[in-house]
């Protein structure tokens, strides 16, 4: 496995925490009897931050291709 495919699947697999997270937190204020604990409300953002820094690496790939002279797509 090499590096562009480890970074696309690590980016896949942590939307899906994220989601998680933000489902358990909708969750956890429903069901609570009002603020949730700090470590629910912010759970989501530590994978939503990751998101973002692989979001612009796989972005950004066709462009550096590009720009190496690759292939285009």
């Amino acid at each position: 496995m090499n590096w562009k495919s480890w970074i696309r699947q690590a980016h896949r697999w942590l939307s899906i925490a994220f989601t998680v997270t933000v489902i358990a937190n909708f969750v956890a204020r429903a069901v609570g009897d009002g603020t949730p604990p700090p470590w629910v409300t912010y759970s989501p953002l530590l994978p939503l931050a990751v998101l973002l820094f692989t979001g612009l690496y796989l972005f950004m790939l066709p462009y550096a291709a590009r720009r190496r002279g690759g292939r285009r797509t």
